[in-house]
C-alpha cells in the first residue's frame, strides 16, 4: 500500500462493509470497536460530543450542528457516514476532510491490529475518526450514528447530549419490524445522566424513550412539544421557516438545506442549541442562523434536496425508505414542471412494499442498480413497479438510467434522482 487510493482499497476489500455487504457486515456487540480503541489508548475519552441517531433527519442534524458550532468559532469535528464521493466525507474538522496523509498512515501502523482483531468497515472508520479528532484536540465533535444506536460502533462515547430524530421503518430485518422495536434500537444511545432531546414526538415511539430515559435517570424533551415550525417561504436560495415557542415568540430561519422536511429537524437542533448553552457554549444566535444558511457550503453535506443543474432541471435526493420517500413527495409537490423522470435504484434488503406505492404513477422510471452486490438487479426492481402500474424501462447501470432520463428531457421537465443513497452517488460522480 504505496498511497492513499491502494489504501482506500485495502479497506474495502479486507474489511466486511455494510454498504455493500448488507446485514452480514453488521456486528452485534462493541467488542471489536472496543479493543481497536483500547489499543489506541482509548481516544473516544478525550475530547467531548454530541451523539445523534434516528431513521431520517441525524445526517442533515449533525450537519447542521457542525456548521452552527463552526459558526460560533468552536474548533468542530463531525463524523457521518456513509460518504457519497470520498471515504474522507465521514472524518471532518470545520467542514474539512481529513487529510489523507493521516489515512495512510493510521491504516499503515493499525494493519497488524486489524488483521489481528478482524473488524468491519465502520469499525475501523470510527476508530479512525476518534483517534483523529482526539490528536487534533477538537472542542466538540458531532458523532452520527451509522445504524441504529444501541450496537453501533460510535456508541461507546459519552457525550454531553444526544439527539434522536425521526423514527421509521428503515433496515428492520436488523433493527425490528414495528416503529417501537426500532426506537428501542435507537434508544440504546441514551445514556446514564445525560440529557436527551428527541425532535418529534410520535404516540408509538414516545413510551420507550420515556422508559429508557428513566431507566437512565436522564432529562429529557421532545422538541415538537417546545418549539413549532412552520415553512415561510422557498426560493432558489434558502428554505425560510418560522419557529415559535412556547412564550409566543417567532424567530425565523433560512436554511441552505431546501427539503421540506429540515422543518421538523431544525427543532431538535435548536433544542440542542438551546441545551448547549446552558452547559456555558457561546452560541449567540447570529452564529446559529449564519450557521444555518450555509451548511452545504460549509460542510460538504450533498444530496438533500438538491439541485444538480436548471438546464436540464435535475434534483437529487437520498431519501431511501418510507419516511424518506414521503418527504420526497411533498417537495415534489411544491416544485413546477411539465413532466416527471424518475432516476431510481434500491438495495436488495429495502422494504420496497411500503415505499414503490407511494410513488406517482403519471412520471416516467428509468430503472437502475447502483454497482455493487446489494443492489437489486434493475430487471426486478422494474417488474415490482410494473405491477403497482408504475411506467418505465430497466437500464441496469445508474449512469445509463441517468443519461436515458437527459434523452427524454423536454424544457419544463423535471429529472428526479433518488431511491438509493448510491444512485444519487453515481450521478454525482458523474457531473463531477
Amino acid at each position: 500500500m504505496q498511497n492513499y487510493n491502494e489504501v482506500i482499497e485495502y479497506l474495502y476489500a479486507r474489511l466486511p462493509m455494510f454498504t455493500r455487504d448488507g446485514a452480514s457486515a453488521y456486528k452485534k456487540d462493541l467488542d471489536n470497536t472496543l479493543a481497536l480503541l483500547d489499543a489506541l489508548g482509548n481516544p473516544q475519552h478525550k475530547f467531548k460530543s454530541i451523539h445523534i441517531a434516528g431513521t431520517n433527519g441525524k445526517g442533515s442534524s449533525s450537519h447542521m450542528l457542525a456548521s452552527i458550532f463552526a459558526e460560533a468559532g468552536y474548533k468542530t469535528a463531525l463524523y457521518t457516514s456513509p460518504h457519497l464521493l470520498d471515504f474522507r466525507e465521514r472524518i471532518r474538522i470545520n467542514g474539512q476532510m481529513v487529510d489523507e496523509q493521516f489515512v495512510i498512515d493510521f491504516v499503515h501502523n493499525q494493519q497488524a491490529l486489524i488483521e489481528e482483531i478482524q473488524p468491519s468497515f465502520f469499525e475501523v472508520t470510527v476508530a479512525m475518526a476518534f483517534d483523529y479528532f482526539a490528536k487534533m484536540q477538537v472542542d466538540i465533535a458531532i458523532i452520527e450514528v451509522g445504524l441504529g444506536g444501541r450496537l453501533d460502533s460510535t456508541n461507546v462515547i459519552q457525550p454531553l447530549i444526544s439527539l434522536i430524530t425521526n423514527i421509521g421503518f428503515d433496515h428492520m430485518n436488523m433493527l425490528g419490524n414495528t416503529l417501537s422495536e426500532i426506537a428501542f434500537e435507537k434508544a440504546g444511545i441514551i445514556k446514564y445522566d445525560t440529557p436527551v432531546v428527541v425532535s418529534e414526538y410520535n404516540e408509538a415511539t414516545a413510551p420507550v424513550f420515556v422508559k429508557k430515559a428513566e431507566q437512565e435517570h436522564a432529562s429529557l424533551e421532545f422538541a415538537s412539544e417546545k418549539l413549532q415550525s412552520s415553512i415561510k417561504a422557498f426560493n432558489e436560495d434558502y428554505l425560510q421557516i418560522d419557529v415559535v415557542n412556547l412564550e409566543g415568540h417567532t424567530e425565523q430561519y433560512e436554511l441552505d438545506l431546501k427539503g421540506s422536511y429540515q422543518s421538523k429537524n431544525i427543532l431538535g437542533v435548536l433544542q440542542i442549541v438551546d441545551h448547549m448553552r446552558k452547559l456555558g457554549y457561546d452560541l449567540p444566535l447570529a452564529s446559529v442562523k449564519n450557521g444555518l444558511r450555509k451548511v452545504q457550503s460549509f460542510t460538504g453535506l450533498q444530496g438533500r434536496w438538491q439541485t444538480l443543474s436548471k438546464d436540464p432541471f435535475v434534483i437529487c435526493d437520498t431519501g431511501h425508505n418510507e419516511d424518506g420517500i414521503r418527504e420526497v413527495l411533498k417537495n415534489l409537490a411544491n416544485t413546477s414542471f411539465r413532466q416527471l423522470h424518475f432516476v431510481i435504484g434500491a438495495m436488495k434488503d429495502k422494504d420496497l412494499g411500503h415505499m414503490l406505492p407511494l410513488l406517482p404513477k403519471d412520471a416516467i422510471y428509468y430503472f437502475s442498480n447502483p454497482n455493487m452486490p446489494r443492489a437489486m438487479p434493475s430487471v426486478e426492481l422494474a417488474a415490482e413497479a410494473h405491477q403497482l402500474g408504475l411506467k418505465g424501462n430497466a437500464y441496469g447501470p445508474v449512469v445509463k438510467a441517468f443519461e436515458a432520463a437527459k434523452e427524454h428531457y423536454q424544457h419544463g421537465d423535471l429529472i428526479f434522482v433518488g431511491g438509493s443513497n448510491f444512485v444519487v452517488s453515481e450521478v454525482l460522480l458523474q457531473l463531477k
